[in-house]
């Protein structure tokens, strides 16, 4: 999957990076961790190589706010905010119904 890119908490931008690319019998596999990042290139050029924003050093990355994990998803969720800033929970709120609708309707995946 390639990442989502949506705008949150007037007018945040962000991408969302699933955390796996997994394909079972040619279909998508869904992930339930996701990393959440500022988005760089709001309004232009969308990034193309998302594997190096998966690494451990993704801590590092000025934009990285953390890591939203689906534990059963519409009903437990985990944020994990260990970047170097950390959302409010009303946003987190956003985040997870922005990725909850991504999720519920595969048109919108871009394989």
């Amino acid at each position: 999957m390639q990442p989502i890119y949506f705008e949150v908490a007037d007018h945040l931008p962000l991408m969302i990076v699933p955390d796996a690319d997994a394909h079972m019998d040619g279909h998508p596999v869904l992930t339930y961790s996701y990393a959440i990042y500022k988005n760089p290139h709001h309004g232009g050029d969308h990034f193309t190589n998302t594997d190096r924003l998966l690494t451990p050093d993704k801590k590092t990355d000025p934009d990285y706010l953390g890591t939203l994990t689906f534990e059963q998803p519409g009903r437990l969720f985990s944020y994990e905010a260990d970047g170097r800033e950390e959302l409010p929970g009303d946003v987190i709120q956003e985040v997870i119904e922005q990725i909850t609708h991504y999720r519920e309707n595969p048109n919108l995946w871009a394989l």
